[in-house]
């Protein structure tokens, strides 16, 4: 990642910042900065180093899966407890002027990477796919669909250390 870095969202300017999905783009300039305020998510980007212009970003937030809804080829190795530990990745995106060059997985490892490193417990990395692109995206790195919610996805995070450790 030397050609870029990953820092806490902070008073960055996000004007400029285009996905090309109007509504990413929108939750980016406007709702983003009530969410980390509150405390409903935490918000991480990737810069460019030579002009500080924002790659990408991504945000994360605690959350929970009913044992239920986990893919079953998963849930029968879970104890019994109602619902599975889980961190939601909810939003994440590059920038369209990265297009190609392998941002989103940049940001999906450095994801893993801040999850993993948590002292937080949790089984897996949750995701709400924005449409059918952005869920064959998180297929790739092996994410699961639960049965009933084929745009969600499930990922337990002893995937997402085996994921970093061979990128390494």
């Amino acid at each position: 990642m030397t050609r870029f870095y990953s820092t806490a969202l902070g008073a960055r300017d996000r004007r400029g910042f285009s996905s090309g999905n109007a509504r990413i783009d929108r939750y980016f300039a406007n709702g983003l900065g009530q969410d980390v305020r509150r405390n409903y998510a935490a918000c991480y980007v990737l810069v460019e180093k030579s002009d500080e212009k924002i790659a990408g970003f991504y945000t994360l937030s605690s959350s929970g899966v009913p044992l239920l809804e986990v893919p079953p080829d998963l849930a029968g190795k879970l104890p019994r407890y109602p619902t599975v530990p889980a961190v939601l990745i909810g939003w994440l995106a590059r920038d369209k002027a990265y297009t190609g060059e392998g941002v989103g997985g940049l940001l999906l490892f450095d994801a893993f990477a801040r999850i993993c490193a948590s002292p937080i417990g949790a089984h897996a990395i949750i995701v709400d796919a924005i449409d059918d692109a952005a869920a064959a995206f998180y297929r790739k790195y092996l994410f699961k669909p639960f049965a009933n919610k084929p745009d969600s996805l499930f990922l337990p995070l002893t995937t997402a250390r085996r994921l970093i450790e061979a990128d390494q």
